[in-house]
């Protein structure tokens, strides 16, 4: 491999830009692996790569480049509708899965879920590329081709630590048939790059969906919960879930001798500053604007007081929009439109995160000489509060992600920090309310 080649590729991997997609371990023939997938799971280079196939690997990289405008006018040149911040769709809407069942295991209303049964029910795929908790260890996730609706069903639920799902693209490139396939952002952007490249790793992926997305969380989130709880060995846990039960869901670990832990969802973001993964900060996709279909929780009082849960649809081409109309001629769904305003209203939070905050962050850490990423576009002109509060919110994560931080809050039960954070957060959303509100949309 040239020496320039090796240098750009292990200084991704050692960066803060590298998202953990696992694309590149999928494409280097076993000579890149991820190590320690219980502490930074970081992937690193064990063999030497010849040079087409580091340039290979360089280009379906999303971490260090990836052109929104070039890949929206490949892939959406003909959308009905787009936004900076929702990117292209035909439609927006607000539904839910018919199937109980289907409803009830999923993180909201069951959207995906319901579509990736659909298309295999119809034989429109023989498989879907998703995620589980792992079999042999369940305290870590896993891609898997899912062949069967029970397959899927055990796929569903958002996964807040990291996941590698493209380190699967070794083993669903010999897979016969037609595939879905499921990620978050960084993770579809770099199927996407390969898919415009006409790579043969992606050439029977015939569908794209994925859930929005706010951030990742290393492992060491769960080993910090149960240390709380007095459990010092995470190799003991037996099942892991981050949104059991009725929505919204709570993160629940049931170890081996029985002992159970449970956190309101809510609650157990207290997590999320001392253990975020920080590439979750530079990233600007909050809707995964590159999917056929997206979906998200429908954070709005009138849905949030029904309970069940309801998700935010977004079908982003034709094809996805077709998908979505069959389903609901079949009585698969329910749905009803919803206006842009509301979509990104019910959002905001989020979209100032990724739409305003990241680009803050990025500005910040280019001053410091670091290496940030090229989407292609950038969005400015925000209010100078916006990047006071921005300063605000980086020192926090800083001061909170630090050791001491960490070991501190475990020393105090999990409850008890959750019902402070969840309080803080609230009392931090009223006080910047206006700031975070102004321009936005």
């Amino acid at each position: 491999m040239s020496v320039k080649s090796h240098k750009e590729l292990t200084r991704i991997m050692r960066s803060e830009l590298c998202n953990r997609c696992g694309t590149c371990v999928a494409l280097s023939g076993g000579k890149i692996v991820f190590a320690d997938r219980e502490k930074k799971y970081r992937p690193i280079l064990i063999g030497e790569l010849e040079d087409a196939e580091a340039n290979r690997i360089l280009n379906a990289c999303a971490g260090k480049k990836f052109s929104f405008p070039e890949h929206r006018k490949h892939f959406y040149p003909e959308s009905a509708h787009f936004h900076p911040y929702t990117g292209p769709y035909e439609n927006i809407y607000i539904g839910n899965s018919t199937d109980p069942e289907i409803r009830v295991n999923a993180g909201s209303g069951g959207i995906l879920s319901a579509v990736l049964v659909y298309l295999l029910e119809k034989k429109m795929i023989d498989g879907a590329i998703v995620t589980r908790m792992s079999k042999e260890k369940p305290w870590l996730t896993e891609p898997f081709i899912a062949k069967t609706r029970e397959e899927i069903l055990e796929a569903a639920q958002s996964k807040y630590i990291i996941t590698s799902v493209n380190e699967i693209l070794a083993e669903s490139s010999e897979f016969e048939g037609n595939l879905a396939y499921v990620g978050l952002p960084g993770q579809v952007q770099s199927i996407r790059k390969l898919q415009k490249s006409g790579d043969p790793s992606v050439a029977n992926i015939k569908y794209i969906f994925g859930p929005f997305y706010g951030n990742t969380l290393y492992f060491s989130s769960v080993r910090s919960f149960i240390r709380s709880y007095g459990e010092k060995d995470y190799r003991k846990i037996r099942k892991l879930w981050f949104r059991h039960g009725e929505w919204p869901g709570n993160m629940r670990v049931e170890m081996e001798d029985g002992k159970i832990f449970e956190l309101k969802k809510f609650h157990a973001n207290y997590l999320i500053p001392f253990h975020i993964l920080k590439n979750s900060l530079f990233c600007t996709d909050l809707a995964n604007e590159f999917t056929d279909l997206s979906g998200g929780d429908a954070w709005s009082p009138k849905y949030e007081e029904r309970g069940k849960g309801f998700s935010i649809i977004i079908p982003r081409t034709r094809v996805g929009q077709e998908i979505l109309d069959n389903m609901k001629r079949d009585g698969r769904l329910e749905m009803t439109s919803c206006s842009e305003e509301d979509a990104i209203s019910m959002h905001s939070h989020g979209y100032d995160l990724k739409k305003r905050g990241s680009f803050i962050r990025i500005r910040f850490r280019r001053m410091f000489l670091r290496q940030v990423p090229d989407y292609g576009y950038t969005l400015s002109g925000f209010p100078f509060s916006r990047y006071l509060m921005e300063l605000m919110i980086s020192s926090l994560f800083l001061l909170l992600g630090s050791w001491p931080a960490r070991r501190t809050v475990e020393l105090f039960k999990p409850e008890f920090i959750g019902k402070i954070f969840e309080k803080s957060r609230t009392t931090w959303k009223k006080s910047t309310h206006s700031i975070k509100r102004k321009d936005l949309g």
